[in-house]
């Protein structure tokens, strides 16, 4: 089976640049497979990761994107397409993100198997805190992106809650929940002697200066450092795209503060030693925008979480078994208060170490992996066995049966037998693909 797989990719920095390296890693090596990334076009040339083909042929606010991404998905003639975005992966401005998500309901009316994971639903976002001006017309562009996602051949969205909204608003589009998973295969029992000796690190990690701001944060450090004259508070990662200059703006007004870093972008291989650091990690959110990547790379590492109470995040922590301390959102003597508590409770500490990294282990990128493979497949083998019943019934002076024959009979060929076996005819491998989740979470198509 031949992939395609549409992500920011690095060494890019835009939005599931990080995500879409994962994944592509864990397809790299599934035996079977071929992998072609379609790639965001870099601003600087720079070499490509090692052990990946990467064709970079669509980029940030960029009107070109459906005609280079329609050429490059036609010379690569894929199977499956899988489109790794949010709502905001194709532009910042409203027209180039506009038809950016247009592109997987292009690419299926071609004829090739599309998949979309979709990161957030224009519906849960909050546009203020996003920067948005014209909310009433975001709102109704993004409610017709959302129809035009859904003409994909399938759709994954990250949260149960999502699901549900698709399901009440759109009531069409086949729609699959599939965990956010950690970014790791195998994670690392977090060394629990690194921390607290004698430094209490806190740790925020993200893109800063939207609805991820810092102000509460740090305010709420001063009065915890009052109190524990052991915390340190590290502030990792860079300005969102809509606020440049923000993070330093902040570390500027706090630079003779020896008790805070900032250690701007953090490279793939500076996450592990930040994570497993520090004392407990925070999400001083105000809104949300999905299933969080910091909360997994916290339960990846074993770090206990404090984050503003959202309900994306109780979610999270009802339906993943994380382990989540809430302080009510924007209150910086809340948020205070519930560091506090914990930096001076050892034990409890420990415990959301314990149940966060038992939480990683049941939703390791392999295993999340293994579900949306196991989903492609099974959509192949359909169509093939499609093919064949279709030419089982054409009559026999059918001029065009002979080639239909032999190119069912190579696509057959190509399976082992022992695989193939299971399948004997389509109704029992749509089925199987419609038993691949609990029947609440998949719409009808």
């Amino acid at each position: 089976m031949k992939i395609c797989l549409v992500t920011a990719f690095p060494p890019s920095r835009q939005g599931l640049n990080e995500y879409g390296y994962h994944i592509a890693r864990e397809l790299n090596q599934h035996p079977g497979l071929t992998l072609t990334i379609l790639g965001d076009d870099l601003p600087h040339s720079e070499p490509e990761l090692p052990d990946f083909q990467v064709i970079r042929c669509w980029g940030f606010n960029k009107l070109s994107n459906p005609v280079r991404l329609s050429h490059a998905i036609t010379q690569s003639k894929p199977d499956v397409v899988w489109f790794n975005i949010g709502l905001a992966s194709f532009g910042g401005r409203p027209l180039p993100a506009f038809v950016g998500l247009a592109i997987p309901a292009l690419t299926r009316m071609r004829g090739v198997y599309t998949h979309v994971t979709l990161h957030q639903l224009v519906e849960t976002v909050d546009l203020k805190d996003a920067g948005v001006k014209s909310q009433k017309l975001y709102r109704r562009a993004g409610s017709i992106a959302t129809h035009m996602l859904l003409s994909a051949n399938s759709l994954s969205v990250l949260l149960p809650a999502y699901r549900k909204i698709l399901q009440e608003r759109y009531r069409r589009g086949s729609v699959y929940v599939r965990a956010h998973g950690i970014l790791s295969g195998r994670p690392e029992y977090p060394d629990l002697s690194k921390r607290g000796n004698p430094q209490h690190r806190i740790l925020a990690f993200g893109k800063w200066g939207t609805y991820k701001r810092l102000e509460t944060l740090i305010g709420a450090f001063h009065l915890v450092a009052a109190h524990s004259p052991q915390a340190r508070l590290t502030i990792a990662g860079g300005d969102h795209p809509k606020t440049p200059g923000y993070v330093a703006s902040v570390a500027q007004r706090f630079r003779n503060d020896p008790r805070i870093k900032f250690t701007g972008y953090v490279p793939e291989d500076g996450i592990a030693p930040l994570f497993q650091s520090a004392s407990v990690a925070v999400m001083p959110y105000s809104s949300s925008a999905g299933s969080s990547g910091v909360a997994h790379l916290a339960c990846e590492f074993g770090v206990p979480i404090v984050a503003s109470d959202i309900s994306d995040f109780r979610e999270l922590a009802d339906e993943e078994g994380i382990a989540i301390d809430f302080y009510k959102t924007g209150d910086m003597q809340s948020l205070a208060c519930r560091l506090l508590e914990l930096l001076e409770s050892p034990g409890v500490l420990e415990a959301m170490a314990m149940k966060n990294f038992s939480a990683a282990l049941r939703m390791s990128m392999p295993e999340i992996i293994r579900q949306y493979i196991r989903s492609f497949d099974l959509q192949q083998r359909i169509k093939v066995l499609r093919a064949a019943s279709r030419f089982r019934r054409m009559p026999r002076w059918m001029p065009l049966r002979p080639a239909l024959r032999r190119r069912v009979g190579r696509q057959l060929a190509s399976w082992h037998d022992t695989e193939f076996s299971e399948y004997r005819d389509t109704k029992q491998a749509e089925a199987d693909l419609a038993a691949e989740q609990p029947p609440e979470r998949k719409l009808g198509t």
